[in-house]
């Protein structure tokens, strides 16, 4: 079974996040690696006051992942997810296939945008489509 490429963003808790980063970004990665999954990038994404407290916490640590493991792994995944401490919430999803590649070189880049080359003009001009122009706020 081929593997597909997920996005999982987790809350991890401020409090163990703050004492040893490396532990619990690695323990992020163990994760992912024990459910037989291949890290392609794994990276902070944002510390901040959480919307309403979960199990207590009123801050979080928000950790973005995308990885590649084969579809029957990932309940197995995800049930590690909410066995761990460190771990207060996570969401997986799947990305379309033709985004993923762009979302996982766009999260390498710390999520800044490398360039803005515009599109080729189509050759033939019965078949072209037009071109959609993306605000900038929509880049960033």
């Amino acid at each position: 079974m081929p593997a597909t490429i997920y996005e999982c963003l987790f809350i991890l808790d401020s409090n163990r996040y703050a004492r040893d980063n490396a532990a619990a970004s690695g323990h992020v990665n163990g994760l992912i690696e024990k459910s037989g999954g291949e890290v392609l990038v794994s990276r902070l994404w944002n510390e901040q006051k959480l919307a309403f407290p979960i199990n207590g916490h009123r801050k979080g640590t928000y950790w973005l992942a995308y990885f590649k493991m084969e579809g029957p792994k990932l309940t197995e995944f995800k049930r590690s997810c909410e066995l761990s401490e460190t771990i207060i919430r996570s969401m997986v999803i799947k990305p379309p296939a033709k985004l993923a590649d762009v979302l996982v070189e766009h999260a390498r880049a710390g999520g800044v945008v490398l360039s803005r080359a515009a599109p080729e003009p189509a050759k033939d001009k019965s078949v072209a489509l037009p071109n959609i122009e993306l605000p900038e706020e929509a880049l960033n």
